[in-house]
This record gives C-alpha cells, sequence and structure tokens, in this order.
C-alpha cells in the first residue's frame, strides 16, 4: 500500500501527465469540424454508416486519429461514434496514446483505446489495456484488466537533468579589504 501511494503521489508530481488528474492529454477544440481521409470509402446508407479503409486519417483541431480501418456511424445527419480498428494512434500536443481499437464518442468527447495501450509523453512512458480521455477537459485514466505484467499499469518517466551549480567565487576572496600602514 506504502508502495502504490508513492507511486500514485510521484505520478500526480509529475508534469509529464499530470495536472488536475494522473494523465492529461490537454484540452481539444472539439467544436471543430471532422475531417477524415483514407486509401477507400464504403457507405451503407441503410446502416447509416461510413467505413474508411487503409492508412485513415481523422482530424479535429489538434487532435489526430490514426488507424487501419475506421467506421463512423451517424444519426441525424451528424457523426455519433468512430470506431478505430488496427494500429490506433491518439496523437495531440500534449502526448500520444496508441492502441491496437478505439472508440471516439462524439457528443460527449470521450476517446476510448482499447488493446495494448502505450502513452508516452518525450521519454516517458505508460502502459496499460484501458485508456479512456476526456477531450474537453483532457483528463484520461488508464487501466490494465488482464494485461501482461499481472494486470497492471506500468510507468517509465524520465526526469529532467539536473543543473549543476556554478561556482562563483566570492566577492570577499576577490577583492581583500584593504588595510592601511
Amino acid at each position: 500500500m506504502k508502495r502504490a501511494l508513492i507511486a500514485l503521489a510521484f505520478i500526480a508530481a509529475s508534469p509529464t501527465f499530470a495536472d488536475d488528474s494522473p494523465l492529461n492529454f490537454g484540452k481539444q477544440n472539439t467544436n471543430q469540424p471532422i475531417q477524415v481521409s483514407s486509401d477507400s470509402f464504403l457507405a451503407d446508407v441503410n446502416a447509416k454508416t461510413g467505413t474508411y479503409m487503409g492508412n485513415v486519417i481523422v482530424t479535429q483541431g489538434d487532435f489526430r486519429l490514426r488507424a487501419d480501418k475506421v467506421k463512423v456511424l451517424v444519426a441525424a445527419g451528424k457523426p455519433q461514434k468512430i470506431l478505430a480498428n488496427g494500429n490506433v494512434v491518439l496523437a495531440t500536443n500534449s502526448g500520444n496514446a496508441q492502441g491496437d481499437n478505439g472508440v471516439y464518442d462524439v457528443p460527449p468527447r470521450i476517446v476510448t483505446l482499447t488493446g495494448r495501450v502505450v502513452l508516452t509523453k518525450d521519454k516517458n512512458v505508460m502502459r496499460g489495456t484501458i485508456l479512456v480521455v476526456n477531450l474537453i477537459t483532457g483528463a484520461a485514466k488508464l487501466n490494465a484488466q488482464g494485461a501482461a505484467g499481472g494486470g497492471r499499469v506500468q510507468g517509465l518517466f524520465t526526469p529532467p537533468p539536473q543543473q549543476t551549480q556554478s561556482t562563483t567565487p566570492s566577492t570577499a576572496t576577490e577583492n581583500p579589504p584593504k588595510t592601511t600602514p
């Protein structure tokens, strides 16, 4: 228990992923248009879905999602859910996350990655199996259910290099007091 508290304190104090929560991807402008590009597209008008295949890139502001295949579920002419499969990468200015599958619930602005989930920011890495990111607040939660490593979230944090203190000669030794005879 003591070890868990120390680890939690370390993560919460770490500027790597923390602001108000253990993980933070930064707030995203989720009111911007969603742009999708891919190698091919298949529409199913009856099911109200569109499936993008091959090198799919979904962009909304600074948020960028890449995957092998992306299916968009539409209601009332607006995207409600975006399902991503295969080599899913979520990239933001605040960090990157990758997983096997992903779901972007558009109205609540929630992204969920599952499978082998890896978060990276600079040299810092976290691993788990389920990542939930709120794009409005930037808060994220990582779990590791049934994962290799005993079902535990794993993290590797590289502290910034320490700055060496420069020693400047004391002014007392540079200019000794003058004595008069």
